[in-house]
């Protein structure tokens, strides 16, 4: 047997070998239908987990060896207690076993009841002699629901220029529409993409969904005008960068260019590099290196892997062999004589955290309930920061992605490498909670993407499509556990992007520990009858509530039909366009049906023209619709309010259309600023209108 490509029917041993260690050999993506997995997914998910199967003997070993261990083991390598009472796993503890807790504060207990939140040490010793130390993280039973009821608005910051920005919208953009929106609109939140660090390069990944680091936000939305050493850098140097930057601003604005990520961050590394060289005053540098002490190795990791990225290319997988291991000696010679590179990317982390915290703090201070709702990705890229700081934690030759389905016959492949479940749970899922924690530090409330990535997710075995992948479980009440305590401990809100094929159960144990999910319109139908649009009082109150999201068409081109045109020009359907034409009719009609039975919208059953009055009432309707709902929280989508019709990311595209790109804009697709959002009647309208709602 060829053991790179083994039989593709798994036998007996492989599929219970697999089942030990998390590895699904079927899943059903349907309640009538089940799918088993290739023995090749298995073999290849297997070895990533450390787990040798390339024969039939080696896979009745390494059963053998599963088996025994698991036999052997007092505990798992993490245990989790809820509240006041003690953990679960504890009641199979052979009787008389002896307990001993060290919790975080360093004080010593013999009993888990009781425990303080926090992630403790427990050493379990069983009368037989055999012991066992673990992890014990202690959770409060449930996330806090959000204090009353509020909406708020949904924008790719990127997005977002003002007169101001230097050809992106950046964090001092961030703060004016916070600002603006909390005072001026009664907004409860702005909830943005993730502003996670990109992996350098020309051109630069435009996602904000396939970062270098999750840890660390991006230096590039930096307003360089606020950092304090601005007034005192060189000003001819510094005018020339703004009137550069005036040029690629207005080239956005006003000529119909694309947001150039790489040119507004030559721009800005250029400036960054000036301002390094001013001199700091002691409480500056006090405060610098009070940040340097918080977040200690992985922020040294971060700015080592960008100053080497300079040098040798951001894939770190090419780099010389000895740097290629974070602490090898190689890796300490080379940090030490770009100590000066590292320096400044640390100081750039610093900097842009403190910009991000101003923002919150802006938010808040305008009366914002929330404030700033940041968006954690579901992985990052392979060849960036986290991996290389990481790689004992991510599972080496797999990706993470999704399985085919209705809407995608071949699956999906994200890129992304997954983490390792056995060693999150060997380190106490330390790498998930320092992530968490960095995250809350500015944030009113975190967005988790595909927030089911936390029970479960698909590998990809690299090199073969995603049809040859299988589900690796997570332990979702320790990854709960982690997510309740840390957002606890910041005081802020959690939501779940739970949006399409969700195994049972998931949504219940979500709601159970309070973690908001998300409901889009489009997608709320009476799925256990007749499939018809489900009327608003029957949604669920547990969820941030939208009509659209940057996957999505805008609403005004979904009622419009925009978003079927746009695929057909770009030979994307799969079906003939009148086919595609009159379902999405059909669906939308049957939108507007129920929001004219609602009082909502008159009669005519038509969403308009581009930037009609029937158009704007319509998208008014949808809006009103969402205020009907018990949802908890109301996002609006920012382009919605001026009519703009272009979504900010097409599914299954990559150079076919302008991903991450585009400018928020007008009915006309003229491009806006946030001078122009705040002065604009249509805006107003919608806003004034949401606010009369009771």
């Amino acid at each position: 047997m060829n053991p790179s490509r083994p039989a593709e029917v798994p036998d007996d041993d492989l599929v219970r070998l697999a089942e030990l260690h998390g590895v699904t050999p079927s899943y059903r993506p349907s309640p009538d239908r089940t799918v088993t997995a290739t023995a090749t997914a298995l073999h290849r998910a297997l070895t990533a987990l450390g787990v040798g199967t390339d024969t039939p003997e080696a896979v009745r070993a390494a059963l053998d060896d599963r088996r025994r261990a698991l036999d052997a083991r007092l505990l798992p390598p993490t245990v989790v207690a809820w509240g006041e009472a003690a953990p679960a796993a504890l009641a199979a503890l052979p009787d008389g076993t002896r307990l001993r807790i060290e919790t975080e504060e360093g004080e010593t207990r013999s009993s888990a009841d009781g425990l303080p939140p926090g992630v403790h040490r427990l050493t379990a010793t069983a009368p037989d002699g055999r012991t066992a130390t673990v992890h014990l993280i202690a959770a409060p039973p449930r996330l806090p629901a959000p204090e009353g009821r509020s909406h708020g608005l949904l924008v790719q910051l990127y997005s977002l220029l003002s007169r101001r920005s230097w050809g992106m919208g950046d964090l001092g953009d961030l703060g004016e529409l916070a600002a603006w929106a909390g005072r001026a609109l009664g907004a409860g939140f702005i909830q943005v993409n993730p502003l996670h660090a990109a992996v350098p390069g020309t051109p630069t990944d435009p996602s904000p969904y396939r970062p270098s680091s999750r840890r660390f936000p991006d230096p590039v939305h930096l307003r360089i005008e606020d950092v304090p050493e601005y007034p005192d850098a060189d000003p001819d140097r510094m005018r020339e960068l703004r009137e550069r930057a005036a040029r690629l601003r207005e080239g956005v604005l006003a000529k119909g260019a694309l947001i150039d990520r790489d040119a507004v961050w030559e721009l800005k590394r250029t400036a960054l590099d000036l301002l390094a060289g001013v001199e700091w005053g002691p409480g500056r540098r006090a405060a610098y290196c009070d940040f340097l002490a918080a977040q200690g190795t992985a922020l040294e990791d971060h700015a080592t892997w960008n100053a080497l990225a300079e040098v040798h290319g951001p894939d770190w997988r090419t780099w010389p062999e000895g740097l290629r291991d974070p602490r090898s000696p190689r890796t300490a010679a080379a940090r030490r004589e770009l100590m000066d590179r590292v320096d400044l990317h640390c100081r750039l982390a610093w900097l842009t955290d403190t910009q991000l915290t101003a923002a919150q703090r802006t938010a808040r201070e305008a009366g914002m309930p929330l404030g700033i709702i940041h968006d954690l990705a579901v992985g990052v890229h392979p060849e960036g920061a986290d991996a290389w700081a990481q790689q004992e934690y991510f599972a080496a030759g797999m990706s993470v992605g999704a399985p085919p389905d209705a809407f995608n016959a071949r699956g999906q492949d994200w890129g992304l490498p997954p983490w390792r479940p056995d060693r999150l749970a060997e380190a106490g899922y330390a790498p998930f909670r320092e992530l968490l924690r960095g995250l809350f530090r500015f944030a009113g409330a975190l967005r988790i993407d595909h927030v089911m990535g936390l029970f479960r997710l698909w590998w990809v075995p690299q090199g073969l499509p995603p049809t040859e992948g299988a589900y690796v479980r997570y332990d979702a009440e320790a990854m709960l556990a982690v997510l309740v305590l840390e957002a606890t401990r910041a005081g802020a809100v959690v939501i779940g992007e739970d949006l399409g094929t969700v195994e049972p159960g998931v949504r219940e144990a979500l709601r159970a520990r309070g973690v908001l999910g998300t409901s889009v319109l489009w997608f709320e139908r009476d799925w256990d009858g007749d499939g018809s649009p489900l009327p608003p009082e029957r949604w669920r109150a547990d969820c941030l509530a939208t009509a659209t999201t940057h996957d999505l068409p805008p609403t005004a081109a979904r009622l419009g039909g925009d978003d079927v045109d746009l695929r057909a020009r770009l030979g994307l359907l799969t079906r003939p366009l009148a086919v595609e034409r009159a379902e999405a009719a059909a669906d939308t009609g049957a939108w507007l049906a129920l929001l004219a039975r609602l009082g909502l919208l008159d009669g005519s059953g038509s969403g308009g023209g581009h930037g009609t009055a029937e158009e704007e009432a319509a998208v008014l309707a949808v809006h009103r619709a969402l205020l009907r709902t018990p949802a908890r929280l109301v996002g609006i989508w920012l382009p919605d309010t001026v009519g703009d019709r272009r979504p900010q990311n097409l599914p299954g595209t990559w150079d076919q259309y302008p991903n991450w790109r585009l400018p928020i804009a007008d009915a006309d697709g003229t491009p806006v600023t946030l001078e122009d959002l705040a002065a604009s009647p249509r805006l107003h309208a919608l806003l004034d209108a949401l606010r009369a709602e009771p």
